[in-house]
């Protein structure tokens, strides 16, 4: 993801920090356990030494030093697992301590970024930890079926609103199971209220889970982004690299498409932006109050033949939850 140099430099010190902490974490857990059982510290003591010794063999050419030296460490290894399994400890008690076990805390796997540095960027970017405090209620685990009727009927599908939504989980949950190998892109539409947004988020929160690069706008949010690049490109550092990750992300999340006030501006930047994502196979989801009609009529026929030839279609419908949730 593109950054300023003075946003690199803020994340790198926040990995140094994060890399400090973890090695305060385990050397907290060495002191603690050396104090319960002195034969721990004896074994790491036994291990170093081992190790060096085998080193200077290996260096005068000893080459069964390497074979020798595995034998000696795995006994070593087994006797330090078996005494912390006798004090009621993990087996990972005295391993490293990683926030993300892929880059172990660089932001790096190898020469190339890893997605936690991939997402940190984003949220750098966009100032989208709030996203973060919003996925902890909307996710899948808090997601009710309560709401949704078993009576009123879609007359153009034969479903309930409870089948119809119980239908539009499934289709999310197969979205993020076949996120890496199946490009997809999903439309949720509907009446106000009717849980499309927390839908999307359910998806958000599986997909970050999972080390994928989310972003999320609302409509409003995102043109605003595409008429700061067009005419205030020049000037913002900052406003070319938001516009860049709108592009590059694994998953773009566009709410309620339809409340930003439609002009010719941005339907030609939502055709741009749908059509360059479908082109790179990135995926989105957009979520809507318009009806399909609508969204032919205010944004082209062009637009609506990408949207409808490119997403899964997913229709929610029933009673305002919001409402039913006040007055409950």
């Amino acid at each position: 993801m593109p950054l300023s140099n003075s946003q690199y430099d803020e994340i790198i010190r926040e990995y140094n920090a994060r890399q400090i902490q973890n090695q305060h974490i385990l050397d907290d857990h060495i002191r603690e356990v050396y104090g319960k059982d002195a034969r721990l510290k004896e074994i790491d003591d036994a291990i170093s030494s081992c190790s060096l010794a085998h080193a200077r063999k290996l260096l005068n050419g000893d080459m069964t030093a390497l074979s020798s030296l595995r034998d000696k460490l795995s006994d070593y290894k087994q006797k330090r697992l078996d005494i912390l399994k006798e004090l009621g400890y993990s087996e990972q008690y005295l391993e490293p301590v990683y926030e993300c076990k892929d880059c172990k805390d660089t932001g790096y796997i190898g020469s190339h970024r890893c997605h936690c540095f991939k997402q940190r960027a984003i949220d750098m970017v966009y100032t989208q930890s709030n996203i973060r405090t919003i996925l902890q209620e909307e996710n899948f685990d808090h997601f009710s079926y309560e709401y949704y009727s078993e009576i009123e009927i879609n007359p153009s599908t034969g479903l309930t609103s409870l089948e119809t939504t119980k239908k539009a989980v499934t289709e999310c949950k197969n979205f993020i199971r076949e996120f890496d190998d199946v490009f997809s892109n999903l439309f949720l539409y509907g009446d106000t209220g009717v849980g499309k947004t927390f839908l999307s988020n359910c998806v958000a929160k599986e997909l970050l889970d999972t080390g994928h690069s989310v972003i999320y706008f609302t409509a409003f949010q995102l043109f605003d982004i595409f008429e700061k690049n067009t005419f205030h490109r020049e000037t913002d550092e900052d406003i070319i690299a938001a516009h860049q990750n709108i592009f590059d992300c694994d998953l773009l999340i566009i709410d309620d498409l339809g409340t930003e006030l439609p002009n010719s501006f941005t339907i030609s930047q939502l055709f741009l932006c749908l059509n360059e994502r479908i082109l790179r196979k990135k995926s989105t989801i957009i979520s809507t109050n318009l009806t399909l009609n609508q969204i032919a009529e205010i944004y082209s026929e062009r637009t609506f033949s990408r949207i409808s030839s490119n997403y899964v279609m997913l229709k929610l419908f029933g009673d305002d939850i919001r409402i039913q949730k006040k007055f409950r």
